[in-house]
């Protein structure tokens, strides 16, 4: 940051005042009220906050607002002058961030705001076209409309919007996701079978993929199955068409996870991680190779299959320890998450002491908003190798973070796995430890 970038977010919040027609002494007193909405009233002067604001839109050495004022801002300007709720693109609160952002204020401190204002905006009832700007609205009306209409801006707005929502998973509740999400997946779904411009088919059939596999996802968390396989279905379908083969891949191992605990037995999970190896070895995306090899691993371990198991596990380190450089999804694995896939190889066809250091590693590793899913299902597992290890006292405290977790979330992965925990704590039922995980159990999940 140097003084010209605190120049342009000095003006940026000059701007946004003036843009809704308000005084220095005007964004005093909504400030004020906002605070005392949220019940944080203070006892500052309306012309103290005055000076306050002004120093903010100075062009001699303008200072960053505190968090405090920060987070009381980012109310006021998440809704437009009518009151209705707009995150995305083009609107104010999107600005607002900007603003912060030349005024010095870090990329973690700005996601942490955008991350409240979506769960406050969906605790209110908003969905998802609160997170799109009134430009992109506008836009996705008119291609609607006339789908000839669709063109590059359309498709960034569209792909911003899944990668929101996707990265409010372990923030916002699976089933508040899903109907957020529920808009631009019937979007996608019209436009895909409509005539648009051939230049945008490939790019819109991914975005289209990749909200239908969300929705699947979220379909499965929220225990719609019959949905969940529709979507998959749908996503496989439009990432198939993209002509990249690690696309349809991608869709395959998200099929197969949910698969693997919605439907008896194994073999319609391995079907789709095979399918998914083929294609990833097909594909241009190491990453995605890398992955797909362990969530192989996982299934032939869990099928007691150790030797296929531990060669699967030695291609996906081989995939991940090579260059990656260009590759196209080379975000969407990572080392972390790998110890976790060893882990469970481990407890089911090896050393469980190792699987144990496995899943300690990968959970601290694992401490992104995004990965609290993750690592929920991850330290279950831990909790299963303590009992295993002949450490239940151990393991029942570690469950009670994960109950508190997927209460949290409401991932009905973590659910069934801490059922799975509960099994292997069978012969100390009678212990207190016990006694008090079940009723911890009951009290968030009924049983």
């Amino acid at each position: 940051m140097n003084a010209r970038d605190k120049l342009v977010g000095a003006a940026s919040m000059k701007r946004l005042r003036l843009a809704r027609g308000w005084s220095l002494a005007d964004t005093a007193r909504a400030i004020s009220d906002t605070a005392a909405r949220l019940g944080q009233p203070f006892d500052a002067s309306v012309a103290s906050v005055q000076r306050t604001v002004a120093r903010w839109e100075t062009s001699t050495n303008p200072i960053l607002p505190s968090e405090r004022y920060q987070l009381l801002l980012a109310h006021l300007y998440a809704r437009n002058t009518e009151g209705r709720p707009l995150l995305g693109t083009g609107s104010d609160f999107a600005e607002f961030l900007d603003a912060l952002r030349h005024l010095g204020e870090s990329e973690q401190r700005l996601s942490e705001l955008h991350t409240l204002l979506v769960r406050t905006t969906t605790d209110a009832g908003a969905g998802l076209l609160a997170l799109l700007g009134p430009p992109t609205q506008q836009l996705l009306a008119a291609a609607l409309a006339d789908p000839s209409r669709v063109d590059e801006e359309l498709l960034v707005a569209l792909r911003e919007a899944v990668s929101t929502v996707n990265g409010q998973v372990g923030s916002i509740p699976f089933v508040r996701l899903h109907l957020m999400l529920a808009p631009i997946v019937e979007s996608c779904r019209r436009l895909t079978t409509a005539a648009i411009p051939p230049a945008h088919v490939a790019d819109l059939r991914w975005i289209a993929a990749q909200a239908f596999m969300l929705a699947g996802r979220f379909a499965f968390e929220t225990r719609d199955d019959e949905a969940s396989r529709a979507l998959y279905l749908a996503a496989t379908d439009a990432a198939g068409r993209v002509g990249a083969p690690w696309h349809r891949a991608v869709v395959r191992m998200s099929h197969a996870l949910v698969t693997l605990y919605s439907a008896p037995g194994l073999d319609a999970a391995k079907a789709l991680v095979d399918a998914a190896v083929r294609d990833a070895r097909a594909g241009d995306s190491v990453t995605v190779r890398a992955r797909a090899h362990a969530l192989q691993a996982e299934i032939a371990a869990r099928a007691g299959q150790k030797r296929h198991a531990e060669t699967a596990l030695a291609l996906a380190w081989y995939d991940l320890e090579s260059d990656r450089d260009g590759d196209p999804a080379t975000g969407s694995f990572s080392p972390a998450l790998l110890r976790g896939f060893e882990g469970v190889t481990k407890l089911h066809v090896g050393d469980v002491s190792e699987a144990h250091d496995y899943f300690a590693r990968s959970t601290e590793s694992l401490v992104a908003p995004r990965e609290r899913v993750q690592r929920a299902i991850v330290a279950t597992d831990q909790a299963i190798a303590r009992i295993r290890l002949d450490d239940p006292r151990s393991g029942a405290d570690l469950l009670h973070h994960c109950i508190d977790a997927a209460s949290e979330t409401g991932g009905r992965v973590v659910r069934i796995r801490l059922r799975g925990a509960r099994q292997d704590l069978r012969q100390w039922r009678r212990e207190d430890f016990v006694a008090d995980l079940d009723d911890h159990l009951i009290e968030l999940f009924g049983g």
